[in-house]
This record gives C-alpha cells, sequence and structure tokens, in this order.
C-alpha cells in the first residue's frame, strides 16, 4: 500500500504470468450409478445457456478442453442385416439404396486405417452388419487379424458386430481390441417403437460381456426416432446407471434414408441435441462424448457450440457406415480456426488403464476455484 496526500492508495495486486498456463492432469469426478429419472430430467430441463455453462465446467474439470478425439469408421461388411431397426439401410427388410456385400479382405481395411492415420485418426472403427456371429467363424477369424493389424500400427481399434458372447468379447480382447459399439439407440420404454428383433436387454447383455472382458465399452443412443424428451432422459439414466460408466457416449442425429420406416422424420432441432450433450456431460463426466452421424448437417457455429457443451470426439473422413462424413481437411481446418487439436491414442485415462498403456499426466488448463467448487 501507498500513502500519498493524506489518501490511501491500493497498488493493484500483480499476478505471475506463469499462473495462467499451470498444467496438470484432469481431476476425474467420482462417477454416480444412482441417478434418478427426475434428477435427470431436472438438469436436462434447467434454462440452456445455464445448462452448457454447468456442462462446460465439469468438461473441464475431467478432460483437457482443447483436445478432440478423432476417429474413423469403416464398413467392412455391408448390408443384409436379417435385424429390423427403423432408421438403418442395411436391414434386409427394406428396401434401400444400401446393397449387400461380403465382408472385406484384410488388405483394403488395413490400407483404409492407414489412411486415417496419416490424416490425424487415432480410433479406427469397424462395423459388421450383422445380428450377432453365429455361423460366422472363418469371418470372425478375418476381423480379430483386422483387429492386430490396426493395433499393431499403435492406433484405437473398435469394432460394432452385433451381439456378442462372452467367449467371443474375449477373443476380441486378445486380438487386441480397444472399444466396442453397442449402442442402447434410446429409452427402454421407446426401444420397441423402434426395433423388434433384439431386446434391449439383450443389448445390455452383450455390454455386460464386453465390460467382463476388460474392453472400454461405446454405447449411446439416436436422436430424432420419435422419441420424446423424457426418452432421452431415460437413455442416459441407463448409461449412468451400468456397473461402469461407458467410455464414450455416442449421440446420433437421424439421418432419414430413403426406404427405412423413419424415412420422413424431421431433422433434430440443434438445441435438442446441444441440450442432450450438455445433460450427458453432468451426469457421465468421464465419458468421451461423440457427435456422430448427422454432424455434417451441422453449421460449424452448431459444432462448436456442442463441443463448448462437452462433446469431444467426432467421426472424420471419407463416410460413416452408411452416412455422409466430415472431411479430414474440413475438420482440421475447423479446429485450428476453434483452438482444438487433435487427442494421442489411449490417451483417455480409463482406456489407457484397461489397455495397460502408460502415458504420463497428459496436461490440461488449470480449473478455476469457482469451477472445483460447483463440482
Amino acid at each position: 500500500m501507498n500513502f500519498s496526500a493524506g489518501f490511501l492508495r491500493l497498488s493493484a495486486p500483480r499476478f505471475s504470468r506463469s499462473l495462467a498456463t499451470v498444467t496438470h492432469t484432469p481431476r476425474s469426478a467420482p462417477q454416480r450409478h444412482d441417478w434418478t429419472r427426475q434428477e435427470i430430467q431436472k438438469i436436462y430441463d434447467s434454462p440452456l445457456l445455464d445448462l452448457v455453462f454447468r456442462a462446460s465446467s465439469i468438461h473441464r474439470q475431467n478432460h483437457d478442453p482443447s483436445k478432440i478425439q478423432l476417429c474413423t469408421l469403416m464398413n467392412i461388411k455391408t448390408g443384409g442385416c436379417s435385424e429390423d431397426c427403423s432408421y438403418c439401410s442395411q436391414s434386409s427388410r427394406y428396401s434401400t439404396p444400401t446393397k449387400a456385400s461380403r465382408l472385406l479382405d484384410i488388405e483394403p481395411v488395413i490400407e483404409a486405417a492407414r489412411k486415417a492415420k496419416e490424416n490425424g485418426s487415432t480410433r479406427f472403427c469397424m462395423g459388421a452388419a450383422w445380428r450377432d456371429l453365429a455361423g460366422r467363424k472363418r469371418g470372425f477369424e478375418r476381423i480379430l487379424q483386422m483387429v492386430r493389424e490396426v493395433r499393431g500400427m499403435g492406433m484405437e481399434v473398435c469394432t460394432t458386430l452385433g451381439m456378442l458372447s462372452p467367449e467371443q468379447a474375449k477373443q476380441l480382447k486378445e486380438a487386441g481390441l480397444t472399444a466396442y459399439n453397442h449402442n442402447l439407440d434410446t429409452s427402454r420404454e421407446f426401444y420397441p417403437q423402434v426395433i423388434t428383433t433384439r431386446s434391449y436387454d439383450e443389448r445390455l447383455g452383450t455390454i455386460s460381456a464386453v465390460r467382463d472382458a476388460g474392453i472400454s465399452v461405446c454405447s449411446g443412443g439416436i436422436l430424432g426416432l420419435g422419441e420424446s424428451d423424457a426418452d432421452r432422459v431415460g437413455l442416459i439414466q441407463e448409461v449412468a446407471n451400468m456397473p461402469e460408466h461407458p467410455e464414450s457416449f455416442p449421440v446420433n442425429a437421424l439421418v432419414p434414408i430413403p426406404g427405412t420406416p423413419l424415412e420422413g422424420n424431421e431433422r433434430v432441432a440443434h438445441h435438442t441435441l446441444l441440450r442432450t450433450i450438455a445433460t450427458a456431460r453432468v451426469v457421465l463426466p468421464g465419458t468421451i462424448i461423440r457427435l456422430a452421424a448427422g454432424r455434417n448437417t451441422l453449421s460449424e457455429s452448431e459444432q462448436a457450440m456442442c463441443f463448448m457443451a462437452g462433446a469431444n470426439a467426432v467421426f472424420t473422413g471419407e463416410q460413416m457406415l452408411t452416412t455422409p462424413c466430415s472431411p479430414w481437411d474440413e475438420d482440421k481446418a475447423m479446429m485450428g480456426r476453434w483452438g482444438l487439436e487433435g487427442m494421442q491414442s489411449f490417451e483417455q485415462a480409463s482406456v489407457a488403464r484397461k489397455e495397460g498403456t502408460a502415458l504420463g499426466p497428459q496436461p490440461t488448463r488449470i480449473v478455476s476455484e469457482s469451477q472445483a467448487e460447483s463440482s
């Protein structure tokens, strides 16, 4: 303090510039597994900007907000599926532009994975349009080899192959599989309006087999199926109350495809997508939230709001399974404008732990006192 001419003058406080660049490992919030519908609905219904601010604060406590996981998805076996998922053009029950094909050979898949890695993707996902792997021994052996080779490139590997038995999950783990995608799609109550050939409990059974095998679980849903806000809340509650929160929670916006029963559905509103992402971030603080199908229909500013609300993964590349995808070059340019960068492989702590991969502490931005108190 300085005294001059009888007046008290307070010197401006001096802060070290280095404080703004302090880094530390993200602080993982404890997982809750006893969420009620009412609690989540209250979060979902809160004023949207308040909800986004809350979600953003929680996101920054648990993740580096400058990092986005870049994933590339490849359809390794297209169409001819016996399921009746009403949103999917790969069902053999519907007349759609998607034509059935056989399981791809190994080399084209490995070449696609190499291209994805060269373009910055760190997770390579492979999807096959099957109900399950019954009677597909040779095909499964080929997929196991695909997993081994992609994993040998230092990439995270994910597959979605329909229902799995515990033994099949174990074989995938031994081959080096990082994650398995098996979406619940929607709430338990609305699910029968969308799919009748596979029960909700069968989906949960596959997820249990994957988790028990030590594979990371990727499970989320689709918005725009005709569901209500309560169904979106029900989906989030279902995954939040699993024995472990899923490693990733994909949020898909329905892309209506001609020939499917949902071809006439309207595009889901951006505020609904944003509200769902933000609610999932509050309830699933350590989970990666993947902005998945339908992202190519969003403007750059709409995508930025999703990242602000807690989304921290995207699919990028030439194609999703049967719908368009944002190209690598466009995504990298967008991320550069917004100060974002791609994650490393196995950077997520829960994935690294299951892989036995020790990457060491990953830097993140400092968490303010007010943010820490709000958690």
